[in-house]
This record gives C-alpha cells, structure tokens and sequence, in this order.
C-alpha cells in the first residue's frame, strides 16, 4: 500500500478522534500543526498513527531514498571545563589524567590516516580547555583544508564557539567570519542538548544558553553556510520541553533555511550524574523521532545516528520519519560508546551500511556533507556479495 493511500486509510478510521484526525488532514494537506498539536501528540498519538504520518512526510520529501556518507571523527579532548550531569564522556581538568588532550600535529596525524581512504567528512567536536583557541581551530582548518582540498571540514558546536571568541574578545558575528575563513565549511549540531532554561540549567549548567546556541547558528547561517541540530531527549525533560525546543528550531528555520538536518539523541545513562535516570524505551524513541518529522516541517532531512541510537532502532526508524543515518564513522568516537550505547566500537563498512537500508526495503544513496548524491547503491553488487561460499550442507531425510 502506497504512504498516500495509508494516510487515507487512516483518514477514513471511524475510531479516530477528531483531535487526531484534525493533525492527520493538516499533515495530508502539507499543513503546518501547532505548538499545542504537538504536546497533543506526545500525550496521546498512538504508534501506529505516528509512524503513518511521519512515513508519509517522509516518502513525500525522500521516496525510499535513505542517505549516508564516508565521514571519520575527530575529538580532540574528552577533559572539559564544563560539567553537564548527562555526559559521560568528559573529564574534568583535575582528572585529566583519565582524558586525553591532542596537540595540532596529533590530529593532522589522525586525518592523514585517512589519505588513501575514500571519505569525504571530518567531523570535530570534543571537550573544552584553553589551549584550544580561536588560534589553534583556525590553524586546524586550514592545515586541514591545504593539506585534502575536498574534505569537508564540519566542527566545533556554538558551545565550543561561545568559549573561545569570549576568551579571545571577539564577537559571535566577527568569530565565525573567522572560522569560515579559516576553512569551517558547516557545523553539527550538538550542544544544544534542551533549550529550556528550566531544564538546560539542571543538565548543562555554565556553558552556553538555549538562545546563544541559536544566536550562533543563525550568524552561520547568515554566513550562507549551513549546519544541523539536534536535542537530547529521554532524561529529566518534559513533553512540553521537546515542543519548546523544536517550535524554537523550526522558527530560525523559517528565518535563514540554514538548518540541513535534525538529530534526536537519546540519553544514555551509563557512567554519569544521571545514572538513576531511567532511558527511553525503543517505543517512546520511535515516537519522538515520528513526532520530530511531523513537527519540524521545515527541515528537510531527519537523521538517526546509528552509534548512539543502535543498527536494528535505526531500521526501523527508516518507518518513522528517518531518510539519514550517519556516515561509517570507522570507530572514531568515543562519545556514546562510553555512554553506554550498543555501538561499543562504532563503525560500519559501506557495504553494511548499504546492506542496512536495503534489508528493509529502502534505497541507499552515498551523500555528501551538503547532500551531494555521490552514488545510487540500489542496484550495486559488492564483490563480498558475489563470492563462492561454498555448498550449504543439508540434512539426510531418511525415509
């Protein structure tokens, strides 16, 4: 059965109430719902009815198209001034024994790694210290963008950037022109954890505000650059703190067109000060990522980060409104593997990742960072798959 005529099977349920079936024509008719239809579907939207609607998005933007790309992090710190209670992943200065710190020759070591390898992102994020400056970030990119032209530099989150142009007296607006300069070419979206100050200051207290995140992204995007955004969801957060944070998401979209991708993240509580906090269940993530496509109607990817999330809920986010699902990372971040996360060791070949979307049903595409379509896999055939392995053995039937 086609998305189109499952939206209009669902249209037709007598079971349906009207709230429901009220977001359900809006979302037919390419409408935009409310800030109040969005809390309504995380109180009461069944997951069926989610996965419908979001499906249909989906297929209306993407068909059965499902992006990935060949990307490597780097991460230059896991010690970090700050202390969000969710992190397991940093190290305070007085503990940095347990941490590690690379100097710039270190990292270039790390992307020289990859010359031979056919990637085509470096994706930078870490902790933050003092040594890492306006200056050491703007050498980087520029040894980085000398030394492989067409590498896609994406690093560093408006937590990363609001430390060092304040260190450095420099305002958001001439940081970023310096930062693009240098050879930024877009920026993830982290840090933006959840914008509600109520929430925000419990977690994620001392670094950089909701608004100061966005101000960021919007100067970039001003710029005529382009970047993603995310929100971590699952811990202390209320429904009503989701909507806030996606209704303040999808308003900047509105104003720049900046934003490429939206990534939820889940909370994973292993090793932090919020180990007591229970994690979401699969059916709960399924319906915020449903929830997230019908909402932010304005973006147009939707993007499950498979090392955090998991391969098999990254399947069936593919069902829910999810058309990305990261690039093959070749275990090159720690962030959620020291969290807890499935993906202990995360990295996965091109073939798996391809083997990935085409178990269920979907067509994968090699993107680029800026959605670049560098290779329709639907019909390719990896020499791996065509190998004589030899005969299965059947059992003896005796009559």
């Amino acid at each position: 059965m086609s998305t189109i005529n499952r939206m209009e099977t669902l249209l037709e349920d007598p079971g349906l109430d009207t709230a429901m079936r009220d977001i359900a024509l809006k979302v037919y008719n390419e409408e935009r719902i409310t800030e109040e239809e969005g809390l309504l579907l995380f109180e009461r939207g069944e997951l069926g009815y989610l996965g419908t609607l979001a499906n249909h998005i989906r297929e209306k933007k993407h068909g059965d198209r499902t992006y990935f790309n060949r990307n490597f992090h780097i991460e230059p710190t896991n010690v970090c001034l700050y202390t969000c209670t969710f992190c397991s992943y940093s190290r305070l200065i007085k503990k940095r024994e347990e941490g590690w710190e690379y100097s710039l020759e270190d990292i270039m070591d790390i992307v020289r790694k990859y010359d031979d390898q056919p990637v085509t992102e470096v994706h930078i994020v870490g902790g933050v210290l003092p040594q890492y400056d306006i200056e050491f970030y703007s050498e980087l990119f520029s040894k980085i963008r000398a030394h492989r032209p067409e590498l896609h530099v994406k690093a560093l989150t408006p937590v990363e950037f609001h430390y060092i142009f304040k260190k450095g007296k420099v305002t958001y607006e001439e940081g970023m022109k310096m930062m693009k300069e240098a050879g930024l070419q877009s920026i993830p979206g982290g840090g933006a954890e959840i914008f509600h100050p109520e929430i925000r200051d419990q977690i994620a207290g001392g670094k950089c505000s909701g608004e100061q995140w966005l101000q960021i992204h919007e100067i970039w995007h001003n710029l005529g650059c382009r970047s993603n955004a995310t929100m971590l969801y699952g811990h202390i957060e209320q429904f009503h703190h989701r909507i806030h944070h996606l209704e303040q998401l999808r308003q900047l979209q509105d104003r720049t067109g900046g934003f490429q991708t939206f990534i939820p993240l889940k909370f994973r509580n292993k090793d932090n000060q919020m180990s007591h906090v229970p994690e979401s269940t699969t059916i709960e993530d399924l319906r915020n990522y449903a929830i997230s496509r019908i909402y932010l109607d304005n973006f147009d990817h939707l993007k499950a980060y498979w090392p955090m999330i998991g391969r098999h809920t990254t399947q069936l986010l593919l069902a829910f409104g999810v058309d990305d699902i990261d690039g093959t990372i070749d275990d090159t971040t720690k962030i959620y593997s020291m969290a807890g996360s499935e993906e202990q060791n995360p990295a996965m070949s091109t073939r798996e990742l391809v083997n990935l979307i085409r178990n269920v049903g979907r067509e994968p595409i090699e993107r680029d960072t800026l959605y670049g379509v560098i290779k329709n896999f639907k019909d390719h055939q990896f020499e791996e798959d065509q190998q004589f392995k030899g005969y299965v053995s059947l059992p003896v039937v005796k009559n």
